[in-house]
């Protein structure tokens, strides 16, 4: 059996007292934390997944040199990579503190505190702070659909440029004249203006070349209420919605129509228009980085007035919803006749490919019964999309990832064949 024998010395308290003393020392000979004025630098709007710098300016009003460490206490979505890091600001000078982010969701994100440590010159005591100052930096939605937006605007260009759209009758604007050229519409030829346009070598047949029409009205209505929060893949249904707003809103206003947007649950919770101040991409960006799902059924009722609020003209109106929702034939269906008597409707809703999967696995009992309901639920679906087409409205269904362009080539679509 070993005794562990330990021996301290009947004057070991000195060494108790000195080593306060030291630190006591070293605190009195610390720069206060108090002495420092902190100015936060306003930090630009960014998106998911890109980065940015959030800067604080320490400025010292003491006289001494302060030493030692400083902690922005930016919340874990933030991303910052060096919220801890080592400072020293001369007396009555300044510094500039520079937090990495990385946004991993979008929205206000927000640090509440910045907390300044000075340590003596010996590094074994000092003072700590904890400043009250928020700093708060916007945080847009990815917009990863961007990548469909240039192949959409050349479309948009043919059919608006050299390509020009040979229709005759409402929907279509007048852009030009041009001589007639094998495979034009011969509906197209301007005989009036074939008669004026002849010179020594005979009469030149000339065509009107009608474009897209312009300056209409598009309505983006996105339904932020519970059945937004479910979870298609790793991404709520929300989510989706938005990235389809963002890049249909960029297209229209490309085109030259004006776009409005609003997210509604019991009520409207955000708006944007491209009547407003800035670049609109920046607007809806702005807009749509404060919409979260609510946990409350969607109030469709409140639609028909806000549209009618917005204009009186006929308008395309995009509703974003789940066409396989329960509440659709109580809460949507009914207000429908009352948009599609004056506007061209169109819902936009995502498809779960996990009912696919689902459907096809039958290998135990368990999945036989998990397969019964999938289906089910895709036959749900479909006969709510044909009850949408029997009332003349366009339904546009895709997974995530595609939804946002199968609904830009949806309003290509329209627009090239006069139906805005």
């Amino acid at each position: 059996m070993s005794v562990l024998v330990i021996l301290i010395p009947a004057w070991w308290w000195l060494w108790l007292v000195v080593l306060i003393g030291i630190a006591v020392v070293d605190i009195l000979a610390c720069a206060s934390p108090r002495k420092l004025r902190l100015v936060r630098e306003q930090t630009s709007p960014t998106r998911v997944g890109e980065r940015t710098t959030a800067t604080t300016r320490l400025e010292n009003l003491g006289t001494r040199t302060l030493r030692g460490w400083a902690k922005d206490g930016w919340q874990p979505t933030a991303g910052a990579t060096n919220a801890l890091q080592k400072v020293q600001v001369n007396g009555r000078g300044s510094t500039e503190l520079h937090i990495e982010l990385a946004p991993e969701r979008r929205g206000e994100l927000t640090s509440e505190h910045l907390t300044i440590r000075s340590l003596g010159p010996l590094g074994l005591a000092g003072r700590q702070v904890v400043h009250r100052l928020p700093h708060t930096v916007q945080v847009l939605p990815e917009f990863a659909s961007r990548k469909h937006l240039p192949s959409r605007l050349r479309r948009l260009r043919e059919l608006d440029g050299a390509t020009a759209v040979q229709l005759r009758g409402a929907g279509t604007e007048f852009d030009s004249l041009r001589d007639y050229v094998r495979g034009d519409d011969v509906r197209s030829i301007d005989w009036r203006a074939t008669a004026r346009r002849q010179d020594a070598a005979g009469q030149h047949l000339v065509v009107r070349t009608w474009r897209p029409e312009r300056d209409r009205r598009v309505i983006l209505c996105l339904d932020s209420s519970r059945t937004s929060a479910a979870r298609i893949g790793d991404e709520p249904r929300l989510d989706a919605g938005l990235e389809s707003s963002l890049l249909l809103g960029a297209l229209a206003s490309h085109a030259g129509d004006r776009v409005d947007f609003l997210a509604f649950a019991r009520e409207v919770t955000a708006r944007a228009s491209s009547s407003e101040r800035g670049m609109f991409l920046n607007v809806l960006s702005t807009a749509a980085s404060r919409v979260e799902p609510a946990l409350v059924e969607a109030d469709f009722s409140q639609l028909p007035a806000e549209i009618a609020a917005i204009t009186a003209h006929k308008s395309l109106v995009v509703i974003f919803t789940a066409v396989d929702s329960p509440s659709l034939h109580e809460g949507l269906l009914p207000v429908l006749p009352a948009l599609t008597a004056k506007h061209r409707v169109v819902v936009a809703s995502v498809s779960n490919p996990e009912l696919t999967e689902r459907a096809a696995a039958r290998e135990t009992p368990s999945e036989v019964y998990g397969a019964a309901a999938a289906e089910r639920a895709m036959i749900e679906a479909e006969a709510v999309s044909a009850e949408l087409h029997a009332m003349g409205i366009e339904v546009v269904q895709a997974e995530p990832e595609a939804l946002p362009a199968a609904l830009a080539d949806c309003y290509i679509r329209l627009k090239a064949t006069g139906k805005l």
